[in-house]
C-alpha cells in the first residue's frame, strides 16, 4: 500500500474553507462597532424622551397624569339680567342641569345609548363631538328632565359611562309670548361663521353667545367668566376630596331705557297685526318701547332648537324673525311731507303764503298724478297742506325743488342713513338722487320720478325708527340724537341742522294741525297734552291692483303715523307702522294709546304699573292696564 504525500498548501486552503468567517478579527470588530452605535442611539432616544417629559413639556404630561385622579368640573357663569329703566327684570336665568362629556374618556360604543337616553339624534351627537375636537369637555344636552338626570346618576361611574358628568347650568328665561323678543334677542351655541368673526376671536366651539338683539350687542358685558372645580377621585370615579375651586364670575346686569309699561301697551296694540311701534325720547335718543309684530318665542332657542322649529320660523310668511322696527324697508308715504316742507322753506321755493290749487290731481310731464282727496282741496297753502295731507301741494313743491335738493334736506334729517342704534343688523333705507340712480342702474334721473318721491313714494324707503328719528328731530329744533337702549349712556348728538326757527315753527304748526284741527290724525288728540303728528298711507302696488284691497291683504296700503308731544318741548315721540292697514287712520290709535300711557304714568308721578322684581310676565300686565279706545277697543 502506497502512502500519499501531504501537500501543506492544499491542506491550508481546505482548512481555511472550513473555518467560519466570524473568526475574522476585522469582521467581528465591525459588528461590535455597529452594536455599540445602536446602543448609543437607543440611549439618546430614551434621554430625549425623558427630556421631553421632564424638561420641555412637564405641564402637558403632568396634566395628563393628573386627569387620571383629578376630575375637573366647569362652574358655568350665569349671564347678567336685562332690566327695564325702573329696574324690573325682563330677562333672567333659571337654574338647570346639563350633561357634559369628557373627551379623553369618550367611548364611541357608548354614544348610541347616551343619545337614546337623552332623546338626541345619534348623528347630531357624533357631529357635535367631532366639531368640538379642540375642547376637553363638551356640553351635549341642556335643561335635563328628571328622568334624564336619574339615568345619568345611575350610570355615572368608571365601570359604566366614565365620560359623563352632570353639571349645574343656567337656562335663559325670557318673557312669555315673544314679549320684547326683537329687542332682547336670544342666545345659542356659537356657529362656524361666528368663530371666524373678529367679534368672537376669544370664543371657542360650543360656547353660548348672544345671537340677536341686546344679547348679541352686549354679549361680552352679559357673559361672565366660568369657574372650575377640581375633585380628587378614586379608580372608580368616585369623589374623595375637594382639591380647589375657582368660582364663576356672573355677567353684569344690563339696565335698558325700555319702559315695560309702554312696551306692554305697544305689544297689545299690535296684537294680530304686522308692523312695528317705536317710542323714543327725542331729547336724548333713549328708546322707551320697541315692538315688532309678529314676534317669536326666544325661549325656544335656550335649548337646541330642532330643524323643524327653525324651518317653520324662517319660512313663516309673517317673517317673525324680522325686526321691523330697524329692518323693514318701506315707502314712508305722507310722513315724508314735513321733510318736503322744511326743504321747500329752506330752499326758498315756497313760503307760508305760497298757494297751489288742488282739483283732485295735477299733470306733470305728461302724466296725471291724483290726490288722495278725490274732489280736491281747492286753493291751499302750507299749513293746511300738511294738516290735511294734500298730495297736489307737495307734487308742486317737489317739482320746484328737484330730486337732488330733496335728497340734500332728507339726508340732513337722516333719511337713507342708519340711525346707529345699539342693535345688530339695522338697515339703511334709500334716499334716491341723480347720483344714486346712476350708481345702482346706470340710468339718468327723470324729472317725472321726482313727483312720486315728493309724497314719500317711488324709490324712497325707510324703517320705522328712521322716520321716527327724522320727524322727532324737527320737533327738537333740528337736532338728531343717536337712538340707544342702555340707561345712563351720555346722549350722542348725531347732527344739527341750522334751519330758520320760523321755518321749523311752520312745519311743526302744520303737524299740530294734523291732530288738533280735524286733520288726518285727529284721533290722536289727548286731553291737556298738545300732540303733533303726521299720517301716511303708502302704496305697496299700483293703484289699479290695490283698489278694494281689504285689511291685512298683501296688496293693501301700509298705514303710518308719527307723533310727538308736548309740541313746545317734546318728551316722547312714537311711530306706528301697520302693514297692509289700508288707511293711515288705522295706525293713529296705536300711537295715541302709547302716548296716553306715557302721560298717564307721568301724572301718577311716574309710578309703575308693575312692581315685581321677577321676570316680566306680559299677560298679568295686559289684564291690568287701563287702556282706551281705538285699536285697543
Amino acid at each position: 500500500m502506497r502512502l500519499l504525500k501531504s501537500d501543506p498548501r492544499r491542506d491550508e486552503r481546505i482548512v481555511s474553507q472550513r473555518l467560519p468567517r466570524d473568526d475574522d478579527p476585522k469582521e467581528a470588530a465591525g459588528k461590535i462597532a455597529i452594536f455599540q452605535y445602536l446602543t448609543v442611539l437607543v440611549f439618546v432616544f430614551l434621554v430625549s424622551g425623558f427630556w421631553q417629559l421632564q424638561v420641555k413639556n412637564p405641564e402637558l404630561y403632568s396634566e395628563a397624569a393628573e386627569r387620571n385622579r383629578i376630575k375637573s368640573t366647569p362652574l358655568l357663569a350665569p349671564r347678567g339680567k336685562i332690566l327695564d329703566r325702573d329696574g324690573r327684570v325682563i330677562v333672567d336665568n333659571k337654574a338647570s342641569y346639563s350633561l357634559l362629556l369628557n373627551r379623553d374618556e369618550i367611548k364611541w360604543e357608548h354614544l348610541p345609548a347616551i343619545a337614546n337616553a337623552m332623546q338626541l339624534d345619534y348623528g347630531d351627537l357624533a357631529g357635535m363631538i367631532r366639531r368640538s375636537a379642540s375642547r376637553p369637555q363638551i356640553i351635549v344636552k341642556d335643561q335635563l328632565t328628571r328622568d334624564e338626570i336619574a339615568w345619568i346618576e345611575s350610570h355615572q361611574d368608571a365601570s359604566a359611562y366614565p365620560e359623563m358628568q352632570l353639571i349645574r347650568s343656567w337656562r335663559r328665561q325670557y318673557p312669555q309670548d315673544g314679549f320684547a323678543a326683537h329687542v332682547v334677542g336670544y342666545v345659542g351655541e356659537i356657529g362656524e361663521a361666528e368663530l371666524d368673526s373678529p367679534q368672537f376671536i376669544d370664543y371657542h366651539q360650543g360656547d353660548i353667545i348672544g345671537k340677536d338683539g341686546l344679547e348679541r350687542e352686549y354679549d361680552k358685558t352679559l357673559r361672565g367668566v366660568d369657574g372650575q372645580q377640581r375633585v380628587l377621585v378614586d379608580n372608580l370615579g368616585r369623589e374623595r376630596q375637594m382639591e380647589a375651586t375657582q368660582e364663576a364670575v356672573p355677567g353684569k346686569d344690563l339696565k335698558t331705557t325700555l319702559d315695560l309699561d309702554l312696551q306692554a301697551v305697544g305689544e297689545l296694540a299690535m296684537a294680530g297685526k304686522r308692523g312695528s311701534v317705536v317710542a323714543m325720547d327725542p331729547r336724548n335718543g333713549a328708546i322707551l318701547a320697541m315692538v315688532s309684530s309678529p314676534s317669536y318665542d326666544p325661549n325656544k332657542f335656550t335649548g337646541r332648537i330642532t330643524r323643524k322649529e327653525w324651518s317653520q320660523m324662517a319660512n313663516d310668511p309673517g317673517k317673525p324673525l324680522l325686526n321691523r322696527a330697524i329692518q323693514a324697508q318701506l315707502a314712508p308715504g305722507s310722513t315724508f311731507k314735513p321733510i318736503m316742507a322744511i326743504a321747500g322753506l329752506e330752499a326758498d321755493v315756497i313760503d307760508d303764503k305760497t298757494t297751489f290749487h288742488c282739483a283732485g290731481g295735477a299733470s306733470f310731464y305728461g302724466h296725471y298724478f291724483a290726490c288722495h282727496l278725490k274732489h280736491g282741496h281747492g286753493d291751499i297753502q302750507l299749513h293746511r297742506a300738511i294738516a290735511q295731507s294734500c298730495d297736489v301741494y307737495f307734487y308742486n313743491v317737489g317739482n320746484r325743488l328737484g330730486i337732488d335738493r330733496i335728497a340734500h334736506y332728507a339726508d340732513l334729517t337722516g333719511i337713507g342713513r342708519r340711525t346707529g342704534i345699539d342693535l345688530p343688523n339695522e338697515t339703511q333705507g334709500t334716499m334716491p338722487s341723480t347720483k344714486w340712480k346712476l350708481r345702482v342702474s346706470r340710468q339718468k334721473w327723470y324729472a317725472g320720478e321726482t313727483i312720486s318721491v315728493a309724497i314719500g313714494q317711488g324709490a324712497v324707503t325707510v324703517s320705522p325708527i328712521q322716520i321716527l328719528s327724522a320727524l322727532s328731530g324737527l320737533g327738537e329744533g333740528g337736532k338728531w340724537y343717536k337712538p340707544h337702549l342702555i340707561q345712563d349712556k351720555a346722549p350722542v348728538l348725531l347732527r344739527q341742522a341750522h334751519f330758520k326757527p320760523e321755518n321749523l315753527e311752520q312745519v311743526v304748526s302744520g303737524m299740530y294741525g294734523v291732530v288738533n284741527e280735524w286733520g288726518t290724525g285727529h284721533a290722536a288728540q289727548l286731553p291737556n297734552v298738545k300732540v303733533a303728528g303726521k299720517t301716511g298711507t303708502a302704496q305697496v302696488a299700483a293703484t289699479e291692483k290695490t283698489k278694494g284691497a281689504r285689511l291685512h291683504s298683501e296688496l293693501a296700503n301700509n298705514a303710518w303715523f308719527v307723533a310727538f308731544a308736548p309740541v313746545e318741548n317734546p318728551e316722547i315721540a312714537v311711530v306706528a307702522l301697520f302693514e297692509n292697514g289700508v288707511e293711515s287712520y288705522n295706525a293713529v290709535p296705536i300711537v295715541r294709546d302709547v302716548l296716553k300711557a306715557y302721560f298717564d304714568k307721568k301724572a301718577r308721578g311716574g309710578s309703575r304699573i308693575t312692581q315685581n322684581t321677577q321676570p316680566f310676565q306680559a299677560p298679568r300686565l295686559f289684564a291690568w292696564l287701563p287702556l282706551s279706545g281705538g285699536a285697543l277697543r
